[in-house]
């Protein structure tokens, strides 16, 4: 009876070990993807970023996530520029616009910005001070919009964020024509963060939301020479390609799911298999 019962204590501490390791695995996995530079995009701040800005949707100035793009224009002017957003992520726009001088200025002004969508549909921010107002005598107005997390797939009707390139627009909407055509300077950044597996859905797109991508993807297929040269990231779109949802953490927790259901299974069957033969009961009966 004490060798069963010690056997039966033995088998649970080995369970529990498991247990632990598997655990502790988990928990490692989790924190290697999220170090993993490749999980998530890297910050370009450390870089010089653009010193103009576009003036139509096709001409806009790209932009990596965490850099910063100045311009200078005149107000009136419509400026454009384009970042890169995958499945997952949420992005958010910031502005800043420098006004001219107050000896220049005799009215306020309204400034806003935009953001548009691959399919150039005109997407609603979350929270944040899209449009703003600046008194005559105001030196600067800042502006942001926080986009709803982009979504890997979505229904045709649907108005979700989806994989591909942004657009930002900044222009003034309420000014008097008298003061039209006075230079300002303009600073946008964009900036990108992870939601993890919380906005997940089942589905991909076949191609991100890129202009041009299904073109480049007809080339890539047709000329095999054409197809061993490097490729060159167009405008919009991110360095290490797109993830488009093909790994989120939702892969750890379902096998983690799976390794404790594993361990709950040997367990209960530990408990009810019994204690085996008895000590009286002699051999052969």
């Amino acid at each position: 009876m004490r060798t069963t019962t010690g056997r039966t204590h033995g088998v649970r501490r080995a369970l529990t070990g498991a247990l632990l390791a598997g655990l502790t695995l988990l928990t490692s996995a989790g924190a290697a993807v999220a170090d993993d530079p490749s999980a998530s995009p890297s910050p370009a701040g450390d870089e010089a970023g653009p010193t103009e800005a576009g003036t139509t949707f096709r001409t806009a100035t790209a932009l990596k996530p965490d850099q910063t793009g100045t311009a200078q224009a005149s107000t009136g002017d419509y400026l454009y520029w384009v970042f890169p957003a995958d499945a997952g992520q949420r992005p958010t726009v910031e502005a800043t616009v420098k006004l001219p001088e107050n000896a220049a200025r005799r009215s306020t002004s309204t400034w806003q910005i935009d953001v548009y969508d691959g399919l150039r549909r005109r997407q609603a921010c979350m929270y944040g001070h899209q449009t703003r107002k600046a008194a005559a005598d105001a030196a600067t107005v800042e502006l942001s919009c926080v986009l709803r997390p982009v979504r890997a797939w979505s229904e045709p009707w649907a108005n979700d964020p989806l994989p591909g390139s942004y657009y930002v627009r900044l222009t003034v909407v309420d000014l008097p024509a008298d003061e039209l055509g006075l230079p300002v300077g303009a600073e946008v950044k964009a900036t990108v963060k992870e939601q993890g597996g919380a906005h997940d859905v089942d589905g991909a797109l076949s191609e991100p939301l890129v202009p041009g991508v299904s073109v480049a993807s007809a080339g890539d297929t047709g000329d095999a020479g054409a197809s061993a040269a490097p490729r060159v990231p167009s405008a919009g779109e991110p360095e290490d390609g797109w993830a488009s949802g093909w790994w989120t953490d939702r892969w750890l927790w379902t096998v983690g799911g799976g390794v404790l259901a594993a361990l709950a299974a040997v367990f209960g069957y530990s408990l009810t298999r019994g204690r085996g033969r008895p000590a009286r009961v002699p051999q052969g009966v």
